[in-house]
């Protein structure tokens, strides 16, 4: 209980979790009655088991369904404030959360009206609730050119106000990242990061497609490399991080079991990796969860686990002056929960052990 007390109050960051997909029954309910939509079931409770995954078309009805109920930009200033909350009450102080805004165009919703509402809401949640988010505007591969331009020139046009990066995402093994080249040239120009889904359903071959065409500088996922020793030391010697979502890597049946994944393999091969949750309450997780599932798998301990904290911090998107802010902040948390919960400080490993 006390490493389960430990892992929930220590300061951690997420880099892949979907901004729609982290939506509660509760909120969801909300938006569907503001709009007068009829959703599978009439009470949070009904909504909860809806939202349990069963396969991935069900996972798919449920997004599209999360996607009509977000209407106008006062839906999504509720959402991203709902999803800071739960951030702090994981003391997750800092997010950057993937965000589709070619869906919602596409349902007639104001682009720039959305930015506005998400600003305001990244701004109003650092004040109530003590934690930041950025946003990953994803070009989907699936739904081709024109909606990238789109993504694109939200990305360009809202760095200002929470954007810090470009993502790829969509069927990575059916749709090929060819045809987005451009838009990830322009982003890089332009001064933005570029993160790329790859190495989830598709092999090693898609992470070597978004290395070359997106030039990510994380992989979404990736957990597949582990099928390729020479990528695998490609992106240990390039420090490429891996955005690993385990429960995620599960529930879509990419791995069978916890025990089977290759979370441990990849970080022992010391490729940097962080700890994600993708789409929480569809995969009935949290971060906090992630971080005790591969504990209890993998037989990490507070200090390891804390050092993924601090390996996420060293991955994501912030100035230097915001990242030395919060490894300070972190590294004294960390001390003073380990000896309040532990009986002792927890000093956190980054580095990956060379052997367990």
């Amino acid at each position: 209980m006390s490493l389960d007390a430990f892992l929930l109050r220590m300061p951690k960051v997420e880099l892949h979790v979907h901004l729609e997909g982290s939506i509660r029954p509760s909120t969801l309910l909300r938006l569907a009655n503001r709009h007068g939509v009829e959703l599978p079931a009439s009470d949070t409770a009904g909504l909860r088991e809806w939202f349990r995954f069963r396969d991935f078309e069900h996972f798919v009805e449920v997004y599209l369904t999360v996607s009509r109920c977000l209407r106008d930009p006062e839906d999504f200033r509720t959402l991203a404030l709902d999803f800071m909350a739960e951030q702090a009450r994981q003391n997750v102080v800092y997010t950057e959360a993937h965000f589709t805004i070619s869906t919602h165009a596409a349902n007639g919703v104001d682009p720039d009206g959305v930015a506005e509402a998400l600003a305001e809401a990244i701004a109003e949640g650092r004040r109530r609730f003590g934690v930041r988010m950025a946003l990953i505007p994803d070009v989907v591969r699936n739904v081709g050119p024109e909606a990238a331009d789109l993504t694109l020139e939200w990305a360009l046009a809202h760095r200002g106000e929470g954007v810090v990066a470009l993502g790829l995402s969509g069927s990575e093994d059916r749709f090929p990242n060819e045809p987005y080249r451009e838009h990830f040239a322009a982003a890089e120009r332009q001064g933005l990061h570029r993160v790329a889904h790859a190495g989830e359903h598709a092999g090693p071959e898609s992470i070597r497609s978004a290395l070359a065409v997106a030039r990510a500088e994380r992989i979404g996922h990736g957990v597949r490399a582990a099928e390729d020793p020479e990528l695998v030391a490609e992106l240990a010697r390039r420090g490429i991080p891996c955005e690993v979502c385990p429960t995620s890597n599960l529930c879509l049946g990419v791995y069978p079991t916890m025990a089977a994944h290759t979370f441990d393999l990849l970080h022992r091969a010391g490729v940097p990796v962080s700890i994600n949750s993708d789409d929480p309450p569809f995969f009935n997780t949290t971060l906090t969860q992630e971080y005790a599932a591969l504990a209890e798998t993998f037989g990490y301990d507070a200090e390891e686990l804390a050092g993924f904290s601090l390996a996420a911090l060293d991955q994501a998107f912030l100035t230097a002056d915001a990242h030395d802010h919060l490894e300070a902040r972190f590294r004294e948390q960390f001390a003073s929960l380990g000896e309040e919960l532990l009986g002792e400080a927890v000093e956190p490993v980054v580095e990956a052990p060379a052997s367990r």
